[in-house]
């Protein structure tokens, strides 16, 4: 049976091979036709090895990979220790963002101070970031005020339409996208919860201030009360080195209860709202659960670990392409009724069974 010959770039390199290492005891000038038309047996296991080493270490071409673009998030935040900041770190973590690999995030607080809120966000405008993100209707202003070419992702507000953000919840319309808490319709709720929790309740003290966000929650509890047969003690506060006056205004006025409406200066001096409550012994009902976490006795809202989790979504879509006014504001998918139990027996209140039935989360 005739022997095959090798394949052609076999043959080739072997050629090569007897070209540069002649066997020993022969002088050859060039190859020989008979390389490649019968076995190897013209080249000795030197020539082989050589040819074998020589392939292997030749460079081969490596197409270059694109590397992965890393994204820039800019964040305005009222405060550095506010938990829903580490709600939306986690979001992006689920959505495969790493920080520090491809994704970077600047990070700007206002600490509570809205007057430097202009110049936090001039300063992400000036780094050319690719997304803005932003907590309240305030910094979301602000921000919008500084570009309108680059993308904003407000995590909260309440209603971004009446504030003049957005054209409407479908259609945005301009740079500024994300999701609603609707914290002034839930203002009935929370009503309605003090008023089992107190039974006879007929006089209400609700602490406000001068803010959007806490007047229009104020407007809906008033028109609540009014439907309940209950009367609201407004108090409307510009700090909180007012708050100690409010609550001796409460007391004279004999408010059997009390209402925080939503508003980050109250959020930022929680503990110290939740403790003069619980020194004038007022049942007290709040727009979130850091509230009832801090001591405070109940409180029913938006999820807003649930919400910022959610806006992560959004920048997710944004960085890929999508453009916010065509991203509708988002109402929450979640709420949340928290009660802390301990407090209620501090305050000498019984829940009733029916209350505690419903709650989400109760805090003993």
């Amino acid at each position: 049976m005739p022997r095959k010959s090798p394949p052609l770039a076999v043959c080739g390199l072997l050629t090569l091979a007897a070209r540069r290492v002649p066997a020993e005891g022969q002088v050859r000038a060039a190859p020989q036709p008979q390389d490649c038309e019968g076995s190897t047996a013209h080249l000795n296991r030197r020539a082989f090895l050589a040819v074998a080493a020589a392939f292997l270490a030749t460079p081969r071409r490596v197409e270059a990979q694109p590397a992965e673009k890393i994204s820039r998030i800019g964040v305005l935040w009222p405060l550095s220790d506010d938990p829903t900041l580490e709600a939306f770190r986690q979001g992006l973590r689920d959505l495969g963002y790493v920080e520090g690999q491809n994704l970077f995030i600047e990070y700007r607080y206002a600490q509570g101070k809205d007057d430097v809120l202009p110049d936090l966000a001039a300063d992400l405008v000036r780094l050319k970031v690719d997304v803005i993100v932003t907590y309240g209707v305030t910094a979301a202003r602000v921000a919008m005020g500084a570009t309108t070419a680059i993308p904003i992702v407000n995590g909260s507000m309440s209603d971004p339409v009446a504030a003049g953000l957005a054209a409407s919840l479908a259609k945005p319309g301009g740079n500024l996208t994300g999701l609603t808490s609707r914290s002034p319709e839930l203002s009935a709720k929370r009503l309605g919860l003090l008023a089992e929790v107190v039974p006879g309740l007929s006089r209400v003290a609700v602490l406000t201030t001068a803010g959007r966000t806490a007047m229009l929650a104020f407007k809906e509890t008033d028109l609540a009360a009014r439907s309940l047969g209950v009367t609201v003690q407004a108090l409307q506060v510009r700090g909180p080195d007012e708050f100690d006056s409010a609550f001796s205004a409460m007391a004279r006025a004999r408010a059997a209860a009390l209402i925080v409406v939503p508003d980050l200066m109250f959020n930022e001096h929680r503990r110290r709202l939740v403790d003069l409550a619980v020194k004038h012994r007022l049942p007290a009902t709040y727009f979130s659960r850091d509230f009832v976490e801090s001591g405070g006795l109940m409180s029913y809202a938006s999820s807003f670990t649930d919400q910022f989790r959610r806006s992560a979504v959004y920048v997710d879509k944004i960085l890929r392409g999508a453009k916010p006014s065509e991203l509708p504001i988002e109402a929450p998918a979640k709420f949340e009724f928290v009660i802390n139990l301990k407090t209620a027996k501090a305050l000498g209140l019984t829940i009733p069974p029916s209350l505690l039935l419903r709650a989400d989360q109760l805090i003993e």
